[in-house]
């Protein structure tokens, strides 16, 4: 569902540029709105959800597949924990769905998905384990990576129940935005897939943002 946000650029307290490749870890506390943005088109950013006061507790797909009754996600849908609690509301979308199945690239994956000699391409999985090995006050650890949202990813289902990776269906200027239910940490991968369309072949920056609760 396309929903327009109501918030200004110019009231952001926060407003950052990912280049290809790069990480963000921060906190978001609960009443706080953030939003991703594709600055260019058809570039996939993998996202992981904490509950700041019990990282132990984080996004699940499977939760949050069951209680809405669906796959894909976009304004409106509400993502659940590993125990079921409300952590975020997509509060405004502009690309209209985005991929909880497909999960995120890593070395392994990519060797198996495609050739030996892609293994050493840099991943989102070695994004995510940067970010944990240079900000350790988060307490976060090999063993915390787990579900993952893909924004602006789109990733059909088939006919026998199969994914597959298609040409992207956003565009420059897309964007989502969440508020925060309850304190959560964000960490987000800005792909560098080359691999598959998810990134139309050419990864770009993305701009994250967020506004006070007031």
């Amino acid at each position: 569902m396309i929903k327009e946000s109501t918030l200004s650029v110019d009231t952001a307290m926060l407003r950052e540029e990912l280049g290809a490749g790069d990480y963000y870890l921060g906190k978001v506390t609960a009443g706080q709105t953030f939003r991703i943005l594709d600055i260019e088109g058809n570039q996939a950013a993998d996202t992981l959800f904490y509950c700041a006061d019990n990282i132990a507790e984080r996004y699940s797909a499977t939760d949050t597949i069951r209680e809405q009754g669906n796959v894909y996600l976009t304004a409106g849908s509400v993502l659940r924990s590993n125990e079921n609690r409300a952590m975020l509301e997509i509060v405004a979308d502009t690309c209209g769905r985005h991929d909880t199945l497909g999960g995120a690239c890593a070395t392994e994956s990519n060797t198996v998905r495609y050739d030996l000699e892609k293994r050493c391409m840099h991943a989102c999985r070695d994004s995510w384990m940067l970010a944990i090995a240079e900000k350790p006050e988060y307490g976060l650890s090999k063993r915390d990576i787990s579900h993952n949202i893909n924004f602006f990813m789109n990733v059909p289902i088939t006919e026998a129940g199969g994914l597959t990776f298609a040409d992207g269906i956003s565009a420059a200027g897309k964007y989502v935005e969440l508020k925060a239910l309850v304190d959560v940490y964000v960490l987000i991968s800005n792909c560098p897939q080359l691999n598959n369309p998810c990134n139309a072949y050419n990864p770009t920056p993305i701009e994250y943002l967020v506004w006070d609760a007031a």
